[in-house]
């Protein structure tokens, strides 16, 4: 008889350390009993009643999806292939287990079908240059169609778009006719400034006497720094007037008198 209650008390014992179940800080545990949801559990130690009861645990913590390569087509006809990374969490566990199948794979073919559809409604510019505005747009969609499952979208990031090898030559053309276009105003609006600034040295040295002279003189001097060079400079007769009126005159009546003694 003894020997009976002994084997009867190992047997209850093995059942309630077999009924014992632990749940960690990051996950959920659901309950059912005889088949029905009956509550979530948090994280310790449960006890769940064998046959009665069971139970099941779900992540709770932030997951990343990565959305496989998608064929897509744009607004404006251009075939692209486009992969991107959605970032989610369940905040109900409960409806994560009870209200879908599996709610991974529902998550990441939701976001397959809504990225192809969302890069169908821009064009290929738009989808370039507004990149992070597409994927806030995307992002609420399918927030907004999760949130009967108990999941809660936080973020979609576009990753990659690939064109064809075509269209990157012509956008490369683009770009390219874009710089020379850039280049031809900054030539013309640097020959402008270069033109107002020699207009404003000119209006400069016609207002000082002697400005120009020394000028002219300064430019031999530089020049004349090297001795290969040989320079033949005629000097207008503008420029004797920075000596005076008086002084060239006199210049001037000298150089009558010489000529007429050598004739």
């Amino acid at each position: 008889m003894e020997g009976i209650l002994i084997m009867l008390g190992f047997i209850v014992l093995m059942i309630i350390v077999s009924s014992i179940r632990q749940i960690n800080e990051y996950e959920k545990g659901i309950l059912f009993e005889f088949g029905k949801f009956k509550r979530i559990m948090n994280s310790g130690w449960h006890v769940v009643l064998p046959i009665i009861q069971s139970f099941q645990k779900i992540d709770v913590r932030t997951k990343a999806v990565d959305v496989p390569e998608q064929d897509a087509i744009t607004k404006d006809n251009v075939s692209i292939k486009i992969n991107a990374v959605l970032y989610y969490k369940i905040f109900d566990a409960s409806k994560a287990i009870c209200a879908v199948e599996n709610y991974q794979y529902a998550v990441s073919q939701l976001a397959q079908t809504t990225m192809r559809n969302a890069v169908g409604a821009v064009t290929l510019d738009e989808l370039l240059s507004q990149r992070d505005k597409i994927s806030t747009e995307i992002c609420g969609i399918i927030d907004a169609a999760t949130d009967p499952w108990g999941i809660k979208v936080e973020n979609v990031e576009l990753k990659d778009v690939k064109l064809p090898a075509d269209m990157q030559r012509t956008i490369a053309k683009i770009a390219e006719a874009e710089r020379e276009k850039q280049a031809v105003i900054t030539k013309a609006l640097g020959e402008k400034e270069a033109a107002n600034n020699l207009a404003e040295a000119a209006r400069e040295l016609s207002s000082a006497p002697g400005a120009l002279h020394l000028r002219t003189l300064s430019t031999l001097n530089d020049l004349s720094s090297d001795q290969s060079n040989t320079i033949i400079f005629a000097i207008p007769i503008e420029v004797l007037s920075a000596f005076g009126q008086t002084n060239v005159s006199n210049a001037l009546d000298k150089i009558q008198k010489i000529t007429k003694k050598d004739k």
